[in-house]
């Protein structure tokens, strides 16, 4: 808008300035008000903060005010309005490529797990160029296959999903779990901050024992009880302390609509075949939809946030109250959803003194019912 407006004012036009719109967002404009859900979009600055957060948006203005050159990679290909099936009215939108030659691109670790296959679906519905890696392409362990994918794929951000994700295996596999979650981090945020590219990677709420009484929030500090939760508090340290400027996002028991991975399919799979769900009715988690961590770890990483921000869906329960939501949803038999005998009180949820960017847990697990292709599929079968 701001390039168009200057080349027509070179032309002759009297154009006295450009404006920002939104500036400080939107609420259910992604649908023309035709549903009242609530739904945000921020703009220039993202009011979900205390004080409003300025985006990349609120930084490319300041930047063109100021008459400086805007330069950053999403620019590297044209508009969303531009991209084929974006619109049917004009034609000759079909033909532009996908990715322009000289787009760089995100590069994403753990191409086989449920966070990085996730990054990949989102980041190309989004349009920003990516390499999603295996361990084969990339070893996040090894200094050398960290630094020969740099420089085969000259990233302008490394988003890091792999690790040792197999919580219940964690303290009979010490050496495994501290070597993925820790060192590999490590050594990816310290090639990060020798070439200057923005890091992503993901903790836990297991870095906290569940025993404050309330929600813990960023500046809490970790007090781990399990070896899964200590190699995240010690990653988180290291990180901190080799001052990279990563950005870290500690999250909680999430689940995804594209894979059978996950708490809530398990628990309708179980309950379809007439199983019992054995549920924790003290154990409070913060569970967290994964399309929404992914949409919201994006724009933090083009908002160039940096430090520790807890990204779950705004609610917290117990996974007994996750299990029966889920059969409420789906019209299963709750009666089967049982509370174990040996039942500990925990509280590991989490929330947000930076802003809570996630909308509410029920919206996201009616989400999850409605969309979830494996899901669909099985009550399907069960009909």
């Amino acid at each position: 808008m701001w390039t168009a407006a200057e080349q027509e004012r070179a032309r002759g036009a009297d154009i006295r300035a450009v404006t920002v719109w939104a500036l400080f967002g939107l609420v259910d404009w992604r649908s023309l008000l035709t549903k009242k859900e609530g739904a945000y979009d921020a703009g220039a600055f993202d009011t979900r903060s205390d004080i409003p957060r300025p985006t990349l948006f609120a930084k490319a203005a300041a930047a063109l005010g100021r008459g400086d050159r805007l330069e950053h990679p999403v620019l590297d290909l044209p508009g969303w309005w531009r991209r084929p099936g974006r619109t049917h009215a004009r034609r000759r939108f079909e033909t532009l490529p996908r990715r322009a030659a000289n787009a760089r691109s995100i590069l994403i670790t753990g191409a086989t797990g449920t966070l990085g296959q996730a990054f990949a679906r989102i980041c190309a519905h989004r349009g920003l160029p990516f390499v999603l890696t295996e361990r084969s392409q990339l070893d996040i362990c090894d200094e050398g296959s960290i630094a020969s994918a740099i420089a085969r794929v000259k990233p302008w951000a490394i988003i890091n999903t792999a690790g040792f994700v197999r919580t219940w295996e964690a303290d009979e596999k010490a050496d495994e779990c501290f070597l993925a979650n820790v060192t590999g981090p490590e050594l990816l945020a310290k090639a990060c901050k020798l070439h200057g590219i923005p890091f992503v990677t993901f903790s836990s709420d297991l870095v906290f024992d569940g025993q404050l009484g309330r929600s813990y929030v960023e500046p809490d500090a970790p007090a781990p009880l399990c070896e899964y939760g200590r190699s995240k508090a010690e990653a988180e340290a290291r990180l901190i302390s080799i001052d990279a400027g990563a950005l870290i996002v500690r999250t909680s028991a999430f689940f995804g609509p594209w894979d059978r991975h996950n708490f809530l399919f398990n628990t309708i799979e179980q309950l379809r075949r007439g199983e019992d769900v054995f549920a924790s009715a003290r154990t409070i988690v913060s569970p967290t939809y994964v399309p929404d961590l992914v949409h919201a770890t994006l724009d933090l990483l083009l908002d160039e946030e940096k430090g520790i921000w807890h990204l779950t869906n705004q609610g917290s329960m117990s996974w007994h109250e996750l299990a029966q939501a889920v059969a409420d949803h789906t019209r299963s038999d709750a009666g089967k959803i049982i509370v174990p005998d040996h039942d500990e009180p925990s509280d590991t949820s989490l929330t947000s003194s930076r802003g809570v960017l996630l909308r509410p847990l029920d919206r996201a697990i009616s989400d999850f019912v409605d969309s979830s292709e494996p899901l669909r599929r099985l009550l399907d079968e069960a009909a």
